[in-house]
C-alpha cells in the first residue's frame, strides 16, 4: 500500500532547453536527504521501521544514478536491512501495480506494454513481475526526445513534451505530412520524424518570418500524430504477432493524451484490454521502483553493498 510518494522537481533544467547531465547530479544531492526524509514523515514511519531500501541502478544518468546508489548502499548499511537494485525501465511497467487506495483495474500476466520515455522506448512482453522480455526498442532516438527537440525547434520551454500535447488539440494533425520511419520487425525509430520536423520548421521560418508562431498548434499536432502513429503501427503488429489479449502503456510519454486516445481505440479495434497507470505514475517516482523493488525482496534477490550503478542496461 502506498503511503507517500515524494517527488523534488528540477526546475534548474528549464533555463538551458534540456537536462544537463552536471546539475542533475548536483540537484539529486541537494535533495536527497530532503525528499527522503519527508517521505517517512508523510508515511508516518521511522527509519528504524523499513524493511528494505530499493533503489534505482540504470539506466540512467551516471551521475545522478551514483548519488542515489552511494545513498542506498549507506542507508541499508546503516538500518542492517536489505538493498534492492531496481531496473528503471522495468519499474515504469510496475506503476501498473502501485496501490494507492483507488480502484482501478490492473493487467493480468501475460500483457504487453509500450514504454515511452524521454530516454527509453521500448515494447516489452511482461510475463510476469520480474520476467519482461523486450521484444522492441528504439534504434536511435526515443519519443521523449522527438517530442522535446520538436517543442524546442519551436520555442517552446522545457519540458515541451506536455506543451506539444496541449497544443496538438487544437491543431490539424494533417496539416503537414512527416516521414513514417521504414524499420522492419518491431524495433522503433524516431531520428527521421526529428529531423523531418527540424527541417519543416526551418524551411517555413525562411520563407514566411514568424512560421513556427502561427503555425504552432498544427505543427504540433502534425509531429504528435506522426510520433504517435508509429507507435501504434508497432503495437499492432506486436498484438497480432504474440496474440496478447492485454495491453498497457508506461512512462511519462504515457502521460500524452493523444496517446492514451489512440492506444484506447486501438485496443478497441483488436479487441484488447487496455490498462494505462494514473498521470502520477507515469512520469519518473518512487512508488514504481519501490512496487518493482517489492517483487525483488519477495524472490530473495537482494544486491550487495558493493553494487555499482549502470547508464546502460538494455
Amino acid at each position: 500500500m502506498l503511503r507517500s510518494n515524494v517527488i523534488a522537481s528540477q526546475e534548474v533544467h528549464a533555463k538551458w532547453g534540456g537536462v544537463v547531465p552536471e546539475l542533475a547530479s548536483r540537484a539529486h544531492q541537494e535533495h536527497i536527504v530532503p525528499v527522503v526524509r519527508e517521505a517517512l514523515d508523510k508515511a508516518g514511519v521511522k527509519k528504524e521501521d523499513l524493511d528494505a531500501v530499493a533503489f534505482t541502478r540504470g539506466p540512467g544518468l551516471i551521475g545522478a544514478l551514483l548519488v542515489g546508489t552511494c545513498f542506498a548502499r549507506s542507508l541499508a548499511q546503516a538500518l542492517e536491512i536489505p538493498l534492492l537494485a531496481v531496473d528503471h525501465v522495468q519499474a515504469h511497467v510496475m506503476a501498473h501495480f502501485i496501490n494507492d487506495g483507488e480502484e482501478r483495474p490492473m493487467p493480468d500476466f501475460p500483457f504487453l506494454n509500450l514504454t515511452v520515455s524521454g530516454g527509453h522506448s521500448q515494447l516489452v512482453l511482461v510475463r510476469s513481475p520480474l520476467d519482461m522480455e523486450v521484444i522492441g526498442t528504439t534504434l536511435d532516438d526515443a519519443a521523449g526526445e522527438a517530442f522535446d527537440k520538436g517543442a524546442k525547434v519551436l520555442g517552446l520551454p522545457y519540458p515541451g513534451g506536455p506543451l506539444v500535447d496541449k497544443y496538438a488539440r487544437t491543431g490539424d494533425p494533417d496539416r503537414f505530412v512527416l516521414p513514417k520511419p521504414a524499420i522492419t520487425g518491431l524495433d522503433l525509430s524516431f531520428s527521421g520524424i526529428k529531423t523531418a520536423f527540424v527541417a519543416l520548421v526551418n524551411r517555413g521560418e525562411m520563407m514566411q518570418p514568424g512560421f513556427k508562431e502561427t503555425e504552432c498548434d498544427h505543427l504540433c499536432a502534425s509531429l504528435q500524430k506522426a510520433i504517435i502513429d508509429h507507435l501504434m503501427a508497432k503495437m499492432r503488429r506486436a498484438i497480432r504477432q504474440h496474440e496478447v489479449e492485454r495491453i498497457g502503456i508506461a512512462g511519462g510519454v504515457a502521460a500524452n493524451s493523444g496517446l492514451r486516445k489512440r492506444l484506447l481505440e486501438l485496443g478497441e479495434r483488436e479487441g484488447v484490454k487496455v490498462f494505462i497507470p494514473p498521470f502520477a505514475y507515469c512520469t519518473d517516482n518512487a512508488a514504481m521502483i519501490a512496487m518493482a523493488g517489492h517483487h525483488l525482496l519477495e524472490a530473495g534477490r537482494l544486491a550487495t553493498l558493493d553494487v555499482v550503478p549502470i547508464a546502460r542496461i538494455h
